[in-house]
């Protein structure tokens, strides 16, 4: 054979090889698609119990440390509204909060109810009052929840959905609000108050988890993420009896970024 044309294959062969061995290349990523987001609720969704609240936002209470605006800030949301405010019920979803929802919204949370069934009321009756009186204020709140509350939230899903088509419903819940055995000695709050007030959150839960899944809705179920972080735990994520009042009973900072934030990442991605 030609030397040269010998040296000729060789060199061919070579490239070859190195060309098949080569490392395929990765292909770029894709960025992720922009989201309109829109946060919806009551005070547990709005940011009560982070202590830091932004300015403009008045009785609502709404706070840049609150769960909605972290994931809005960590998925660099093209657009975000944030309408949750402290005190609110299902009425007031309804008649204040809606108006960003549109056709080009892509994801909605919302978290509405409690207000409803008078929980407020109750936990100051359940740590001003006896056992007794907390238990029956306690299952009034229950016999709400289960009878009247379905109809309400249906309400308000369908209203979310007929006003912004192509969004995803999350419908994000409530955590139990108590850990600790009977030495916990927190506020006059016996044992026997805060395993009823614990199975008030889990009737809740469940009826709000069944219309958000009637209605076509993710449901959010935190109450596993709060396990072992509740008041009278060692790493509290729930505010206990605080000042000013309005901060008791709710989730703190490291409830909303820790608790809240990972949970709804799971179903956002």
């Amino acid at each position: 054979m030609n030397p040269n044309r010998l040296l000729a294959c060789v060199a061919a062969l070579f490239v070859a090889g190195a060309v098949t061995a080569a490392p395929a290349m990765a292909a770029p990523r894709k960025a992720a698609a922009p989201v309109d987001y829109v946060a919806l609720g009551d005070s547990y969704h709005s940011g009560v119990g982070t202590r830091q609240y932004d300015s403009g936002s008045g009785d609502c209470r709404r706070s840049q440390l609150a769960y909605p605006a972290l994931w809005a800030k960590s998925h660099q949301a093209s657009s975000f509204t944030f309408a949750a405010c402290s005190g609110a019920r299902t009425a007031d979803v309804l008649n204040n909060q809606l108006g960003a929802l549109n056709a080009n919204t892509d994801l909605v949370t919302v978290g509405i109810g409690g207000n409803d069934a008078g929980f407020a009321d109750i936990l100051t009756r359940c740590q001003l009052g006896s056992d007794g009186d907390c238990r029956g204020a306690v299952d009034g709140a229950i016999a709400f929840a289960q009878r009247d509350l379905p109809a309400r939230l249906d309400s308000v899903y369908r209203a979310i959905k007929a006003k912004a088509p192509n969004a995803k419903l999350v419908v994000v819940g409530y955590p139990r609000l108590f850990d600790g055995g009977p030495s916990c000695s927190f506020g006059g709050m016996s044992q026997t108050k805060r395993v009823k007030l614990n199975s008030a959150a889990d009737i809740l839960s469940d009826v709000v988890a069944g219309r958000a899944s009637a209605n076509g809705g993710t449901y959010v179920d935190v109450r596993a993420s709060f396990t072992t972080h509740g008041i009278c735990s060692s790493n509290e994520w729930v505010n206990g009896l605080s000042w000013p009042i309005v901060e008791s009973y709710h989730p703190n900072s490291k409830g909303n970024a820790e608790g809240y934030l990972p949970a709804l990442n799971r179903v956002t991605g």
